[in-house]
């Protein structure tokens, strides 16, 4: 059914009174059934936007990149990663490229300012202008380049839809998140394909990536390497951080998606109107009330002056 029926999870409340209301979806699954669910989402399709990283990564394995290119477990989690723009990022970055045998010219995620503030505030004291590298997207251009160069495939044009790079990615993203159908598809923030589907697909993907070992190398990079998988104050990091069994990525449009590796159950998290404070509450929180992550969070509303005149409160 293509119902689209949120519900209010989160609510900031000063002083007694609901100041700020954000609604959306809770999914708990495994790969039979959904467990439990807040909020009706039926089979209205959700575009995966960053949280189509993994899947795509997937064919670093299936046609033998990581060994091709003898990756490492930090580059392989740089391809998934919607990372900060660090310096730990950047040098990964070019290490690989220089692997694969190409320079920055070749991507065309476009120009983007590092999401770390920290790295923000450093090149804008140091006059130093971002590259293509400090795109949260860069890991993942790299990792279809790479991709190209193997099968001598034109690189001018793998961001488009009839390239054969993204007609094979999309077949192994509808195969792992096992779509029976046609779902529409538009181009990213970043510029190639993405695809839509029910957030109830987007958990079986996740579960039939993370829980196989088929694909234990890209588990043990989100595993092993968190910080590079997002980087400063990113919500994915903090969870596998956090936890000793949680693979978690974040995309734009307000989803999360979090896999507990041991017992192969998944969490699926949209916010309606998108917002990142919203999602992080709901996921922490979510985390916590299953017993999976008790991950530090800070919940009081504050004047600038430091006085507490209300709370964040979710309604899980």
């Amino acid at each position: 059914m293509m119902i689209n029926s949120p519900d209010t999870l989160v609510k900031y409340v000063r002083d007694g009174l609901v100041e700020e209301q954000h609604f959306g979806y809770v999914m708990v699954l495994n790969r039979v059934h959904v467990i439990d669910r807040v909020g009706e989402s039926g089979s209205y399709p959700y575009y995966l936007r960053s949280c189509a990283k993994p899947l795509q990564a997937s064919l670093i394995i299936d046609f033998g990149m990581d060994e091709a290119y003898d990756m490492t477990e930090e580059e392989i989690a740089f391809c998934c990663a919607s990372h900060a723009g660090e310096q730990c990022h950047i040098d990964i970055a070019r290490g690989l490229l220089k692997k694969i045998g190409i320079d920055e010219s070749y991507l065309k995620c476009g120009t983007q300012k590092p999401l770390s503030l920290t790295e923000r505030e450093r090149m804008l004291l140091d006059d130093e202008e971002p590259s293509v590298l400090h795109h949260n997207c860069s890991g993942k251009h790299i990792m279809m380049l790479g991709l190209c160069a193997m099968h001598n495939w034109d690189m001018a044009t793998y961001e488009e839809p009839y390239h054969p790079l993204q007609k094979l990615i999309k077949e192994r993203i509808y195969e792992l998140c096992e779509l029976k159908k046609d779902y529409p598809s538009t181009k990213d923030g970043c510029g190639v394909p993405i695809y839509a589907m029910p957030l109830e697909n987007m958990g079986k993907g996740y579960l039939n990536l993370f829980c196989s070992d088929e694909y234990v190398k890209i588990r043990n990079a989100f595993l092993n390497h968190p910080y590079i998988i997002g980087g400063e104050c990113r919500t994915d990091t903090k969870i596998i951080e956090n936890s000793k069994n949680l693979v978690a990525k974040v995309g734009a449009g307000g989803l999360c998606i979090v896999v507990n590796v041991e017992n192969e159950e998944c969490l699926v998290v949209k916010i309606s109107d998108c917002d990142m404070r919203a999602r992080e509450y709901v996921v922490i929180d979510a985390l916590k009330n299953m017993h999976w992550a008790d991950i530090p969070a800070d919940y009081d509303i504050k004047t600038n002056h430091g006085d507490v005149v209300g709370q964040i409160v979710t309604t899980l």
